[in-house]
């Protein structure tokens, strides 16, 4: 498992950044004032996991199909992540209309937080990071990470919104995360152009 905890621990890292201030994260809110908390966890891990193994496959298949070009998907990685830096400064919220649907889902807690987040994270910044990661790192440790990335980041959401009842400090989030992104960004970039080794 050539690369696994690496790629374990960047993607953690890098997934639970992107999901601070993220749309999700205001979704599991809404959720666990609706449902026990273990039981939007749990519906969070499954879309998570599913979206995310997605992610990972579309990132190997990408890596593998073009491999003999690395210094180039090692830019265009990096220039996603400069992209990621700039959507996290434009910002996320959760529209009226989706903190609705959340309140008045109906069916079993794990099945309705699931499909929310299955959907809500289809072609969100976290899918797309997920890839990007997948076509540079070891897919099952970017599979894990990412998974345990995000579902710690909502986990944490949902205890300083419970405990706290407001949100983190947004504008601290915003920045430092679109700062991360972008130093991960230049790094790949200078790592694709032979800047570093």
């Amino acid at each position: 498992m050539d690369g696994f905890w690496t790629a374990l621990l960047v993607s953690t890292a890098v997934i639970f950044i992107a999901e601070l201030g993220d749309k999700s994260q205001l979704m599991a809110m809404t959720f666990a004032t609706r449902y026990r908390v273990r039981d939007v966890l749990l519906g969070i891990t499954a879309a998570t996991a599913l979206v995310h193994l997605a992610s990972v496959g579309i990132g190997f298949l990408i890596g593998d199909l073009f491999g003999q070009y690395q210094h180039w998907i090692a830019i265009a990685a990096g220039i996603a992540f400069l992209g990621f830096a700039i959507w996290t400064l434009r910002g996320d919220e959760l529209s009226d209309d989706e903190a609705e649907k959340a309140k008045r889902s109906k069916g079993k807690a794990i099945v309705a937080v699931g499909v929310a987040f299955f959907l809500a994270e289809l072609g969100d910044k976290t899918m797309l990071a997920t890839i990007t990661l997948a076509t540079q790192e070891n897919w099952v440790g970017t599979w894990i990470g990412s998974t345990v990335g995000m579902v710690a980041a909502d986990a944490l959401a949902i205890i300083v919104g419970a405990v706290l009842g407001k949100h983190l400090p947004e504008k601290v989030i915003k920045y430092g995360a679109a700062i991360l992104f972008a130093l991960f960004g230049i790094l790949l970039i200078a790592e694709g152009l032979g800047w570093i080794g």
